[in-house]
């Protein structure tokens, strides 16, 4: 294995597990992942990450996983993405958000269009959520030429945690190019739009959400549309809950977005619906007063196209960078040798707007380009 590892990357530990494997399947690059969690009274890989590496496994055709009886040190050499249809249980652990930020940088560079159906949580306070994801990720792809009758995020069931039992079916066609992209102005708010979801609650609670939620938002924008949707039965998942996902549109066609859910169930303190609008809404405000073309979340799925696009310049005004996305930064670099030309641009004393921007440049490297140096 040390002979196989030495044309690979080695890194240490279990933050930013994701990327390096999502990159390492990206760039065919071998990689090797040690000392996961080996102070912890509980060693080794935790079963979401478990779930995690078998949906790769389930997407890409011949990748070879080594763990040690520990869990404590992963070999990963990524095989050929193959894409197709996959059906695959997600540990309740996290949400189907986690997994499906990770399809979403994949699904493009697959042989066959991939669908995918995913059951698990749909909503809970750690991860993105599906509607987040289906409301800012899909118009951002856009942007970069990923289109098509079957490029959609459907949420057939609603699963809130712990207990889950959501289902959501994501579909997205092939591309063989991505186009190079100028985002340098997001243009100001034209209107608000949101969903307030609730599941084995009274349906009354979306009401409440939504009403609270604009008389924080109403001071500032008239075209605010909020739409409830309770979800009832068998479509309802196993846990009672509720939540607000809130999306701000520019007149340029951005997307910026914010979103909270209720405390799982027996979880820490209960919340009540009126508190939970407000403090969405305040923080929606805080993403529009951060700023940039692409809202926090989805700043690394931005940059990752970016790399991948074709051999010409594209540049993206970011508002300030999460330590996510800064890590992402670093990992792009060790994986395609790609660096970013990066701008702060420093705003007026007198319009001192969510600290400093940021406009990132990069030479696309061409997605097909590194398969022919790698496959």
């Amino acid at each position: 294995n040390n002979n196989m590892a030495s044309h690979g990357l080695t890194y240490d530990g279990c933050n930013f597990f994701r990327q390096r494997l999502v990159l390492s399947t990206l760039s065919g690059k071998n990689v090797k992942i040690k000392n996961i969690r080996s102070r912890d009274d509980e060693p080794g890989l935790r079963d979401f990450e478990a779930s995690f590496i078998r949906l790769l496994d389930k997407v890409t055709n011949g990748s070879r996983i080594e763990i040690n009886q520990t869990g404590t040190v992963l070999f990963y050499q990524p095989g050929l993405l193959y894409g197709g249809p996959v059906e695959h249980d997600c540990n309740p652990q996290r949400s189907v958000g986690y997994y499906l930020e990770a399809l979403l940088m994949l699904a493009p560079f697959m042989k066959t269009p991939l669908k995918a159906t995913l059951k698990g949580v749909t909503n809970d306070p750690t991860d993105p959520t599906v509607d987040l994801l289906k409301s800012t990720a899909l118009p951002l792809m856009k942007k970069f030429g990923i289109d098509g009758e079957a490029f959609e995020i459907k949420v057939v069931k609603r699963g809130m945690a712990p207990g889950g039992g959501g289902e959501v079916v994501f579909t997205c066609p092939v591309r063989k190019t991505i186009k190079p992209v100028q985002l340098t102005e997001p243009g100001k708010i034209k209107r608000i739009r949101g969903v307030a979801y609730s599941v084995r609650v009274s349906p009354q609670m979306g009401n409440r959400i939504v009403e609270s939620a604009r008389s924080v938002l109403n001071q500032f924008l008239p075209d605010i549309y909020i739409y409830t949707d309770h979800m009832k039965g068998t479509n309802s998942g196993k846990s009672p809950g509720f939540g607000l996902t809130l999306v701000a549109e520019t007149l340029n066609g951005c997307f910026l977005s914010a979103e909270m859910s209720s405390t799982p169930q027996g979880q820490g303190e209960p919340v009540l619906p009126e508190d939970l609008g407000r403090n969405c809404a305040k923080l929606l405000l805080e993403e529009v007063y951060r700023g940039g073309c692409v809202d926090s979340s989805n700043q690394s799925l931005a940059l990752l196209l970016m790399t991948l696009g074709q051999q010409d310049v594209s540049k993206v005004l970011l508002g300030p960078l999460s330590p996510y996305t800064i890590e992402f930064l670093r990992h792009i670099r060790d994986f395609f040798q790609i660096m970013f030309k990066i701008e702060v641009q420093m705003p007026l004393d007198d319009e001192r707007k969510g600290g400093d921007k940021v406009l990132m440049t990069c030479v696309g490297v061409g997605y097909s380009n590194i398969n022919k140096t790698v496959k």
